[in-house]
């Protein structure tokens, strides 16, 4: 059969226009009209999602009902049942563990040596004396737990609030460095060979004034091209370059800090496990499912599913059979974890949160991402107009209550200062810098608020007004350096609770099963540590509130 050469044409003719269309279609997925001003854009970065972060896993967020316990034999009365919405966020898989903390010590001894900057190294060790007990031996995790092999694993303890804050700044700084290396934008390798004090990376400084980060140097902040090369109109082939990383290029990543409390109980609750279409189907005691603290699947039936205190003297069962394989803490992973997949969200250690302790949540206040302890800042600006950065001469170190002195900031970062009119005039949402006490602990929620009255400019006045009536104790170095203890004996304190007093979660192998209720809340001073108390990281969620298709049923 003969096909006519007006056939064969109109076939060559369709061929090469799908092959056309094919090819513009690939070219215009990289370059596209914007529909806000019909330029042509990057459309990559318009489409790019949140990745996440090293050692963290998913969270959805989603409203629950925060502060509802099943028992109350403390009467405490600081769990009242709130209605709460949390959005979506990542959280550590596990508690940090000893070896991840060692990695900062590590970090911090080699670039800040402690012959030249004793403050900062003494400030981040861990209290490893937290272990000792006046009528227990217990000398063998005093030198070791911190740091031998065998404990590798197993979550870090003695470390208060302070510190942990101090470890996930120090986490996001070393992250971003991380992905700005592999992408090009710092040399390779300069994280660990050409580090030094005057030259630590801060990702708010990069992000701020790249070309100063670093040191200010060009052989380690590189100026990365942008796109192919392209011919100017001499015709000659120019690159574009001073181009740097910026958040608009979404590959930094927000920073990693402590979980809020409302996320933290949010997650361990993880009342997703037991969703059918829009609602829980009841409350769960724990962080899994069933009113029991042992498992009753055939192959590891009786044995407890955390690692908790079982009662007097019984810290992990009878030797042979050991109910939960440990009588201290335990590594981390040793149980199973819970519908987020996040593990020891009950039992081993409690974990610090973001939250200033106040008995009451107020949810009239606020509904959505609750939290207490706002106290916002912004970037200090020096005499030449441009953002200060800490040096080794200009860096401040705070006392703390105990004694100890932590390092305020380190060198390379951006100095802080409070928020002040300019940024509070004639809003709605906040009208000053620290939140902290608001309708709960200011004057206006006390007993002695006079409405239309004018502030009294009397200290002694406005200690004795004030809400909480706290110690005080006073740490100060007299003239010749001298560390001076004042503690407070006063006999007309009425309360521990104070602007220092941090919340923490969860039970611990000193605990009893009591306190493995997600809802069930306690509170520490911020500068204070134990053996039972560490902590996990969390990072906000940018973008939408979940990468999946929703179905009706798990």
């Amino acid at each position: 059969m003969k096909v006519s050469k007006n056939v064969v044409f109109r076939l060559l003719l369709s061929l090469v226009m799908m092959i056309g269309f094919a090819s513009c279609s690939k070219k215009s997925s990289s370059k596209s009209a914007s529909r806000a001003t019909g330029w042509n854009v990057d459309s990559k970065k318009a489409a790019k999602k949140q990745e996440a972060g090293p050692g963290l896993v998913f969270v959805e967020g989603g409203t629950f009902t925060m502060g509802k316990v099943q028992d109350d034999v403390m009467h405490d009365w600081n769990n009242s049942p709130t209605q709460q919405h949390v959005q979506s966020f990542y959280m550590d898989e596990t508690e940090v563990t000893n070896f991840m903390y060692l990695e900062y010590l590590d970090w911090v001894k080699a670039v800040f040596p402690p012959d030249d900057y004793k403050d900062i190294y003494d400030g981040v060790v861990p209290d490893t004396l937290v272990w000792r007990n006046r009528l227990g031996y217990n000398e063998t995790m005093t030198n070791n737990y911190l740091r031998h092999p065998a404990y590798a694993e197993y979550p870090v303890v003695g470390v208060n609030w302070i510190q942990a804050v101090d470890f996930a700044k120090w986490r996001t700084d070393r992250v971003n460095e991380a992905v700005l290396e592999q992408n090009g934008y710092l040399k390779k390798n300069a994280k660990t060979e050409d580090v030094t004090a005057d030259n630590a990376f801060s990702t708010e400084a990069y992000l701020m004034s790249p070309s100063t980060a670093r040191g200010g140097s060009e052989e380690i902040v590189l100026q990365r091209p942008k796109g192919r090369a392209v011919k100017g109109k001499d015709g000659n082939v120019q690159e574009q370059k001073n181009v740097y990383a910026q958040r608009s290029s979404g590959i930094i990543m927000p920073e990693y800090r402590l979980p809020t409390e409302a996320e933290w109980e949010y997650a361990a609750a993880a009342d997703v496990g037991q969703r059918e279409y829009n609602i829980y189907k009841g409350q769960k005691k724990y962080p899994w499912s069933g009113e029991y603290t042992r498992s009753g699947k055939r192959q590891n039936r009786g044995d407890q599913l955390a690692n908790f205190k079982q009662g007097n003297g019984d810290y992990g069962g009878i030797a042979g059979w050991s109910d939960d394989g440990a009588d201290i803490t335990n590594a981390v992973k040793s149980y199973a974890p819970n519908d987020f997949g996040l593990y020891d969200m009950a039992g081993n250690v409690a974990e610090w949160v973001a939250d200033v302790y106040r008995p009451i949540v107020d949810n009239e206040a606020n509904d959505f991402n609750y939290f207490r302890g706002n106290v916002y800042y912004k970037n200090k600006i020096g005499a030449d107009g441009k953002v200060e950065l800490i040096t080794a001469e200009n860096m401040k170190y705070d006392t703390l209550s105990n004694g100890k002195v932590i390092a305020r900031n380190f060198p390379g970062q951006i100095a802080q200062v409070p928020v002040d009119e300019k940024e509070t005039y004639l809003r709605q949402n906040f009208d000053k810098s620290n939140n902290i006490n608001y309708r709960d602990g200011d004057k206006q929620s006390s007993r002695y608020y006079d409405f239309g009255s004018s502030d009294s400019d009397d200290a002694k006045q406005k200690e004795i007004e004030k809400m909480y009536n706290s110690p005080v104790h006073n740490v100060t170095t007299d003239s010749l350096g001298k560390m001076v203890r004042k503690y407070d004996r006063s006999s007309k304190r009425t309360t521990l609770i104070n602007d220092k007093i941090r919340v923490y979660k969860g039970g611990s192998w000193r605990d009893r099963a009591y306190w493995l209720d997600p809802a069930q809340r306690r509170y520490f001073p911020q500068d204070m540590a134990t053996d039972y108390i560490g902590f996990r990281c969390a990072m906000s969620r940018v973008g939408s509130k979940s990468d999946k298709r929703k179905t009706p049923r798990n």
